[in-house]
């Protein structure tokens, strides 16, 4: 059944995606609307601290993520937070909990938001390639990283995740796919909701939702 919808700042966003897509179009009917600001607004960190988080949570359990950005947290206490990671010792960071590997790639992020080769406060004016290309020159920081960052902390409109399993697998659902599509394909689907992609990719994590967490 179609959901009545009133004018609202992502309505020819949604009619776009609902006009290019049947399957995109009954996934939104399906669906609670989404505002894209307040979905966006669960990026509650600052820049650094979002992308410190995304490297301090790979490949680990939620829980202990939380705990160890926690600590992360208690050892940078009042200092800057870039000059107190790079100024760090490789015991004092692991005595975190940090891998060797993550000690080392949160300090190429504290080092190059220093001597300005990842400019942080200028990533908003660049476009999403070169945003896409500055992040991803940090040790750790892959595609999937950049793509959460561009998508929530920088609000780009068309943006999407591929590469994520959590999409990877909404995409199978919505379409009815024997099999988990791979990268390649669901950025094939996704060329018919540019440029709004960065609103489907959120019915797309909605969808997941409703149907009942799944992480990976």
């Amino acid at each position: 059944m179609n959901r009545q919808r009133g004018p609202g700042p992502d309505s020819a966003a949604i009619h776009a995606l609902r006009s290019a897509d049947p399957v995109m179009a009954r996934l939104i009917d399906r669906l609670e609307p989404i505002d894209l600001a307040t979905w966006r607004a669960r990026w509650s960190l600052d820049s650094f601290g979002s992308l410190a988080r995304s490297i301090v949570g790979q490949q680990i359990a939620t829980p202990a993520a939380t705990a160890i950005f926690g600590r992360l947290r208690d050892f940078i206490g009042d200092r800057e937070p870039a000059v107190a990671i790079a100024g760090g010792s490789d015991a004092e960071l692991r005595a975190v909990g940090l891998s060797a590997a993550k000690a080392a790639s949160l300090r190429d992020l504290a080092v190059r938001t220093l001597d300005g080769r990842l400019n942080l406060d200028g990533l908003g004016e660049l476009t999403d390639d070169e945003a896409h290309a500055q992040l991803t020159a940090v040790r750790g920081i892959g595609s999937w990283t950049a793509d959460m960052f561009l998508l929530g902390q920088l609000g780009r409109p068309d943006v999407l995740p591929a590469a994520d399993l959590g999409i990877r697998r909404a995409v199978q659902a919505a379409y009815g796919l024997d099999s988990m599509p791979s990268e390649t394909e669901v950025r094939h689907i996704g060329e018919a909701w540019r440029p709004n992609r960065s609103l489907a990719t959120a019915y797309l994590y909605s969808s997941l939702w409703s149907r009942g967490p799944t992480r990976d």
